[in-house]
This record gives structure tokens, sequence and C-alpha cells, in this order.
């Protein structure tokens, strides 16, 4: 095994914590995440769907540490690994029984299984299409506090909102070579061991390699991520914007096509409405937000000083001046997309953004969907259930459009 593969060992103190915490703790803590989760939604008058995976999500995440976490969940590439075999296999099943399931047929023969290992040995692109092929192409940032792997619900959402849009684009007679594939970045977990910048730097080394590639070119490409892969695209395109320096420079010849910011998290501060409003419904709750801060940016101090120094690579939205911060982004991106939910923690920071960068760029569009129903990163779940969801349907409506409009 790698060590981008390689799951990370427990201490026995820290074990014992874990086996107690699942029978002791999960099941009181899960019944009454769920009953509070399900009595908000009746008295906001909302959907109760999806909201026992919220209360689930607020259990691991708020009562685990990030160790036991990746203990108990298997690595990105091995996540990868397992969902790619077996919707392919799903895939080919379906289209022999229908040979007229252009969806199927057409997953069936573009998922193989392709992983490129980046330079520094601990991250690597995840391939969903064919990358040999495709002339359109996603550089996907998944989220998880910087502390948990990729779920498969994220290479489900990749599958449906940006892979079966190329053949759906297919039926309106649009050229027959046109295709996408996406690159998903395997990052290092930032406890222990790989905190900030790292995941940055690891992100502009997989843009370079995309580019060397010769395939892949700006204006072929879009970038985007949900929660902390929502924060990591901020990083980027901070980055190409003002280069951090400790990340390679990457230079573009022409605009990113588009970007996309799923429930991003974006500032270090509790300090927001919807923190307090939305604390217990979301499957993020507020007091462990502090603890990730400091396993992502090794404490306090150090973003801070980041934000004294009047730079927002890390935590854009707690800057005085984020407008001035993104000011000139339409040199680096076409089109920017930011979706978050009503009845997230992070709403606040995510409506800020998009603010910000339409008052700073008032020639790059920005589209901002708020939805009612929805709380923290709900096309994520989606794909946990492998439905084509409403969030799943608007992020590839708005995909086609950066591309086939």
């Amino acid at each position: 095994m790698t060590s981008a593969t390689k799951a990370p060992g427990l201490s026995l103190t820290g074990g014992l914590s874990l086996i107690l915490k699942l029978l002791v703790l999960a099941p009181p803590k899960l019944l009454f995440n769920i009953l509070r989760c399900y009595t908000l939604a009746t008295l906001r008058g909302i959907s109760l769907r999806n909201y026992a995976q919220c209360a689930f999500y607020r259990f691991a995440l708020g009562n685990l540490t990030a160790e036991q976490i990746q203990f108990m969940a298997p690595s990105t590439v091995t996540i990868y690994n397992a969902w790619l075999t077996r919707r392919q296999s799903r895939a080919a099943a379906i289209a022999s029984k229908n040979p007229s399931d252009k969806e199927a047929a057409f997953l069936a023969s573009r998922l193989k299984l392709d992983t490129e290992p980046l330079p520094d040995g601990r991250s690597s692109l995840l391939w969903i299409g064919d990358r040999h092929r495709a002339t359109k192409f996603v550089f996907f940032l998944h989220g998880g506090g910087y502390i948990a792997p990729a779920l498969k619900g994220h290479m489900e959402w990749c599958a449906r909102a940006y892979l079966l849009a190329s053949s759906a684009a297919k039926s309106k007679s649009v050229d027959q070579e046109d295709e996408v594939a996406v690159a998903v970045l395997q990052y290092a977990l930032a406890a222990p061991g790989a905190q900030y910048p790292t995941q940055l730097q690891q992100a502009a080394d997989g843009l370079a390699h995309l580019f060397a590639s010769g395939r892949v070119r700006p204006g072929n490409l879009v970038i985007g991520g949900d929660s902390a892969g929502g924060n990591l695209t901020a990083q980027m395109l901070s980055h190409l914007l003002r280069p951090h320096p400790a990340a390679r420079e990457v230079v573009l010849e022409e605009p990113l096509a588009g970007t996309f910011l799923v429930s991003p998290w974006l500032s270090a501060t509790l300090d927001w409405a919807s923190v307090e409003r939305n604390g217990g419904i979301d499957m993020l709750s507020p007091k462990p937000m502090t603890s990730v801060v400091k396993d992502v940016v090794g404490g306090v101090e150090v973003y801070e000083a980041e934000v004294r120094e009047k730079n927002g690579w890390a935590m854009p939205m707690d800057l005085e001046d984020a407008e001035g911060w993104f000011r000139g982004l339409g040199k680096v991106v076409k089109e920017v997309y930011v979706t978050a939910g009503e009845q997230e923690i992070l709403l606040d920071q995510g409506v800020a953004f998009a603010d910000a960068v339409r008052r700073g760029n008032p020639g790059v569009p920005v589209k901002l969907e708020v939805m009612k129903d929805e709380a923290h990163d709900w096309i994520m779940i989606e794909g946990e259930e492998g439905v084509d969801g409403d969030a799943t349907k608007r992020m590839r409506a708005w995909f086609t459009g950066v591309f086939w409009s």
C-alpha cells in the first residue's frame, strides 16, 4: 500500500475512546440529532428528506476525532476504486438488458480505473471518464473538512452532473467527440501532519499537471468543490490571482471556463448569523468547527497572522476587504456558481463570497442559489443516495450552460 492509501492507525486510548463512542454515545446522540433535525425541519415548513443523513454526519463530525474518522473510513483512493468498479459493472448490466439506455451504455464504455500519481507522492488525480477522448474537463476538489476522505457521493455527483452532461449534449447534435472527464484530486488529509498550505500546494501541482498534458487548457476546464473543497477552490482562485509563496505558480493563458463552490467554508470565525440560526439542524455543528481550524491551519494564530497581513488564501471571508482581494477575478475565470442551503451554518459565508466577487468584478457572471429545503452539501447526499436530485440537476444545468449554451 502507498502512503496515499494506507489507513492511519489509532493509539490504544484512541481505539478505546472510539469503541465507547460507538457503543455508548452514538445511540442516544443519533436519536437526539434525528429528533431535533426533524422537529426543526417541520417547524420551518421544509422537506424532511435527507435530514436523517444530516443527523448521522452531525454525530460523526461532531464527536469523532480526525484520526477516528480516518481509521473508520476507507481512503479516497479505495472509495474511488470500489465506486468506479461497481458503477461500471452496474451500467454494463443495465445496457445489456436495455440497449436503448444511452446513459448506461455511455457510462459502461467510459468508466475505467485511471489514477495519475502527482510528483509529491502523497496526492494523485483520480479520473472519472475517458481523459484521452475528452475535450471538456473538471478539476474536482472534494469536501470533508480536510480531515475526511472523499465519499462515493462525490464520485456519483461527478458522473451525474458532469460526465452525463456530455452524453445529454450529444442527443442535441453536439459534436460526437465533445466529452467530459473529471479529475478528482486525492489530497493529503490535514490531520495528522498535512496542514495548510499542503492541499493548496497539491491542488496547484494537480492543475499544472493537467495543463502539461497538452489536452487541458483553461478555456475547457471548470474547477470546483464542496465544503472544504469549496475552500480549496477559493484558495486556488486566490492563488491564480495572487500566487501563494509556498505553492507552485500556475500562469493561465486564458481564463478558466468556470468555477463552482458548493456550501463553501470560507471563514474561521463563528460570527455569522446563519451559525446561530442553523446550528441545531445542519450536519455541521458550531463547536467542532473550532478544532477543525486547528487541524487544518495549525492553530488560530497561523490564520490570524495571514489575515493581519491582509492575505486571504486560507479564509478569504475573514478579510475586511474580501471584495478587493478577489478584484480582477475576471482574468482567472469566466463564470462563478455558488450554492448554499438556507438551513446550513455556512450559508452566510457563501452569500458573502458571491456578493464580494460580484461587487469586485462587474463583468463576471456570478450565479448564487440558496435553496430553502437544503442544509449543508445536499448534492453530495444525493450522490450518496444515487439519485438525480434537485441539486444535481441544477449543477448539471449550470455546467451544460458553461460549455453548450
